[in-house]
């Protein structure tokens, strides 16, 4: 909600450090930066106590404290004069504090070494603008990025997209288009996660060229892995001072002994030089069913309005989602694929090699399941076992038609006995073939059926 008074909600987002003064009960002073200054309502804020430092151990003897909060737009300054009241070791507002805190952690591989010790909640006693800190221009842009009609213009055509979409891969695909056309969201993705449920992949994106699709992050480590263990949306402005903070604090727990407690830092999974990231999960019922991420090169990309709107989309989009697959699986045709044709007579060249075109080598991994094209990586896991399946198949029998319910029956592939998202499976395999080697198509051709269409010569070799 747009605060009625008092600094703009912007002002609470990170982007530039707060500073706070307090004072220990002989009168000395100190005077720190502060990571995180949350607003909680029109009276109170809580600050995030990570460490058991002299700032925590001044308010417990003096419980009063001076905040100064900067607006990332005009850098005017707003004087905060506070009253310590509590520190919350649970609960809502303990959670959506610490996950900021988790998440940012676990990218600098410092989970369990840097983390929220509590909220300590502040009462306001007192707020006013600087006057004459800094000349302000006369036009400030607003915390408002757009009118109603706008927004409703998005929301409509996201749901329509959802609605409409015959498949996943449409639907994924959609969404993300209308996310950028109708509301200015350039970089997102969609990810899914594994047959395991330890890791998520990247089955759709818009905005980071042939790099998004099949990226994989493990469920728990850095922004998006950390959104999808919690459950919670999690929205981060100024990332870059998020990230400098974590890095100085590793550096002295390195300095002090402690490497061996901390883990390598996790890349982020899109722009490189994002500085506003926020991902949402994809939960219906008790079910992560995916994570909607979305970042800018801007700092102050996101606000309150866009976490608000996106989580609407989410539940859009989860739901959604859940319903394609499921119809999909029980549109089913069960009627088997076409049935290999005869062999060649012996001492023919197998039937796939007749095929015009380049020759692309493929060789399978058997111990991580990776499949690689031309000594060039393609694909792993579930999605690489499909594709040798199919390519073997095809080489070995000249077989092109194929049916997702074999899929599903074969133990090799180790499918999931229920909700295999094989679909999701295939709309990766299919997008990372469209990439990295395009002479190999896996077309629908009717209900639950598919067919191999190479266009090239295939050679195949496996390896332990």
């Amino acid at each position: 909600m747009k605060r009625t008074c008092g600094p703009p909600n912007r002002c609470f987002q990170g982007v530039v450090p707060a500073l706070i003064a307090t004072c220990a009960k002989d009168g000395t002073p100190n005077v720190t930066y502060l990571s995180q200054v949350f607003s909680v309502d029109e009276r109170h804020v809580a600050l995030s106590c990570q460490f058991f430092n002299k700032t925590k151990q001044n308010v417990l003897e003096n419980p009063f404290a001076c905040v100064r909060i900067y607006d990332p737009f005009t850098f005017e300054c707003y004087r905060l004069e506070l009253k310590y009241l509590r520190a919350e070791l649970d609960g809502p507002l303990f959670d959506t504090m610490a996950l900021r805190i988790q998440a940012i952690a676990s990218h600098t591989g410092m989970t369990g070494v840097f983390k929220l010790l509590s909220a300590d909640v502040y009462e306001v006693l007192s707020c006013e603008k600087q006057e004459g800190f800094i000349d302000v221009p006369d036009v400030v842009e607003s915390d408002d990025p757009g009118g109603p009609r706008t927004e409703l213009r998005g929301l409509q055509l996201v749901s329509q997209q959802v609605c409409r979409a015959p498949d996943l891969e449409t639907l994924l695909s959609t969404v993300l288009e209308s996310l950028e056309v109708a509301l200015g969201f350039e970089h997102s993705m969609f990810l899914m996660p594994d047959e395991t449920g330890e890791k998520l992949f990247a089955v759709a994106s818009r905005g980071y060229g042939d790099e998004g699709i099949g990226a994989e992050i493990a469920i728990g480590e850095g922004l998006i892995g950390t959104v999808a263990k919690q459950r919670q949306l999690l929205r981060i402005s100024g990332v870059e001072n998020d990230l400098r903070y974590g890095r100085a604090i590793r550096s002295s727990v390195e300095q002090a002994g402690g490497r061996r407690s901390l883990k390598p830092e996790i890349p982020l999974a899109g722009l490189s030089d994002a500085q506003s990231h926020m991902a949402l999960p994809l939960v219906v019922g008790d079910r992560l069913v995916g994570v909607l991420a979305v970042e800018s090169k801007n700092r102050l990309s996101f606000d309150e309005w866009d976490e608000t709107f996106l989580e609407i989309v989410a539940n859009q989009v989860a739901f959604g989602l859940d319903n394609v697959l499921l119809r999909e699986r029980a549109k089913e045709d069960p009627t088997p694929a076409a049935p290999p044709k005869p062999a060649e007579p012996a001492g023919a060249a197998p039937r796939a090699e007749s095929a015009t075109g380049p020759t692309r080598r493929f060789k399978f991994f058997r111990h991580d399941d990776c499949v690689f094209v031309d000594d060039e990586y393609l694909i792993r896991n579930v999605p690489g076992r499909i594709l040798w399946k199919l390519l073997r198949a095809h080489v070995d029998t000249g077989r092109t038609e194929f049916s997702n319910r074999e899929l599903r029956l074969d133990p090799w592939l180790g499918l999931p006995a229920l909700r295999d998202n094989l679909e999701s499976r295939l709309v990766l395999l299919r997008k990372r073939l469209e990439l990295k080697c395009p002479e190999i198509k896996l077309p629908s051709t009717a209900r639950g059926h598919f067919r191999v269409e190479p266009a090239c010569k295939i050679e195949l070799e496996e390896a332990g």
